[in-house]
């Protein structure tokens, strides 16, 4: 009883700041990385022609507006901090929660903060030429922005995530704009020809898939959305509308600009069409916005990150759990939670491990995911919805579709590496006895 008073006295004291806008930018923001920019030629290269390419990219999108429809309904009924390890554990049992909870505190969020900072500082190093103990230096050195900024207000995150994702869209739409209206571009003529023997439509889907990632850190703020009963699905479906809309307008105008057999062969088909479109500082001002890109990522991912472990830690099911559920009483941050992580992401930035783990991961995370898309079959067996609260469209055949898309990453990841995925399960394993740990430690509690 007396835990449970404390938890809800520290949830009262979270700060619901969280503006539509912000969490809109959120969702933009944590979908567009660095990945729209190199993608292209890969998703191409797979499809073999443009046309089947931005088929691809449409079908990724229907597959991820599909799954974040389906995880909004969830989001909708179960309104609290901690997204999906919420859900899951809800819906699921407690143990599934804490297994995500144990590998996106451990690993994932903060092995993804550590290569978001290093892209920054890798990315930065085009205007100011650095050595690789300099650049990790910097990346430590914009991480410990975020972190401060983020510690001090949740509404400086928010700040911080609008501007930054404002500030990406200007070099997408410089292209889209220049590589649409410009009937002089030097590979006008290549939209009609060309086509290559790629790995198959699948594979392009799949390339396209990776690029949507991100969308669901928003659900993990739900605690500190203004209604997120009814802020979270739209900012979802709003969100996940307007970015597939982007990488489709995006990839017409590289078509455009460059011709068939450059894009392919290209890793940075982004600079070489705003080279083409804007001239010798084209490459400058697409490398300036992949780094506004990737730190509105870096931001979006520290920010939300956070909110898993200080959920954890309410519920008593992770180490250290009373200093992690701790709310900064001046700040109403979860600023303990957010060094922890900031910490992690730093050992693994000088360490160098952070590609090595997120790859490992990959499958694990989608296995998780995909049970949320699933989870609204459950929830609504256990759960009726209330009136006039948001329902999934077309159900159940938009649940359908996000649990295919997700079923066919899981099976392509397994036959492209299944050592990685057999690994990636082991390393999520290895949490179970901590579950155990902490739960026998509960129950050894004297009760109040």
């Amino acid at each position: 009883m007396a835990n449970e008073m404390l938890q809800q006295s520290e949830q009262k004291s979270m700060q619901r700041s969280v503006t539509f806008i912000q969490a809109l930018a959120l969702v933009v923001g944590m979908i567009i990385g660095s990945g729209i920019f190199l993608k292209p030629g890969i998703v191409l290269g797979n499809a073999g022609t443009l046309y089947m390419s931005l088929l691809a990219w449409a079908a990724g999108g229907i597959i991820t507006l599909a799954s974040a429809l389906s995880v909004a309904e969830i989001a909708a009924a179960i309104p609290k901090s901690g997204g999906l390890y919420i859900y899951l554990r809800e819906l699921y049992g407690e143990v599934f929660g804490f297994l995500l909870g144990w590998v996106q505190t451990v690993i994932s969020y903060p092995a993804s903060a550590a290569a978001l900072s290093i892209a920054f500082a890798t990315y930065s190093g085009y205007f100011l030429p650095m050595n690789g103990f300099q650049q990790k230096l910097l990346a430590v050195a914009i991480l410990a922005f975020i972190l401060i900024m983020n510690m001090i207000s949740t509404r400086y995150g928010g700040i911080i995530q609008t501007l930054a994702t404002a500030g990406k869209l200007v070099p997408i739409a410089g292209i889209v704009v220049f590589g649409l209206v410009s009937g002089e571009a030097p590979g006008f003529a290549g939209i009609q020809t060309g086509a290559a023997a790629g790995a198959g439509f699948g594979a392009a889907i799949l390339g396209t898939l990776w690029a949507y990632d991100g969308w669901i850190g928003v659900t993990n703020m739900a605690g500190e959305i203004r209604n997120p009963s009814k802020t979270l699905p739209k900012v979802i479906f709003v969100g996940v509308m307007f970015v597939m809309i982007v990488y489709v307008l995006f990839n017409i105008a590289i078509f455009k600009a460059l011709p068939f057999e450059t894009i392919v062969s290209s890793k940075t088909p982004g600079a070489e069409a705003a080279e083409a479109l804007l001239g010798s500082g084209g490459g400058a001002f697409i490398t300036a916005g992949i780094i506004v890109s990737v730190l509105g990522a870096l931001n979006g991912y520290l920010m939300t990150a956070a909110r898993v472990p200080q959920a954890m830690g309410e519920r008593g099911e992770i180490p250290f759990a009373r200093t992690l559920r701790q709310i900064h009483p001046r700040f109403g941050t979860p600023a303990n939670a957010l060094l922890f992580h900031s910490g992690l992401a730093v050992l693994y930035i000088f360490s160098g491990t952070f590609d090595t783990l997120t790859d490992l991961l990959v499958f694990v995370l989608w296995i998780f995911f995909t049970m949320g898309v699933f989870g609204v079959f459950l929830l609504r067996r256990k759960k009726p919805a209330e009136k006039g609260g948001y329902r999934v469209p077309f159900y159940p055949f938009t649940p359908i579709v996000g649990v295919v898309g997700g079923a066919y990453i899981l099976a392509s990841t397994v036959i492209g590496d299944p050592f990685r995925s057999l690994t990636g399960i082991l390393i999520t394993l290895a949490g179970l006895p901590v579950y155990y740990y902490m739960n026998n430690k509960k129950k050894g509690e004297p009760a109040s």
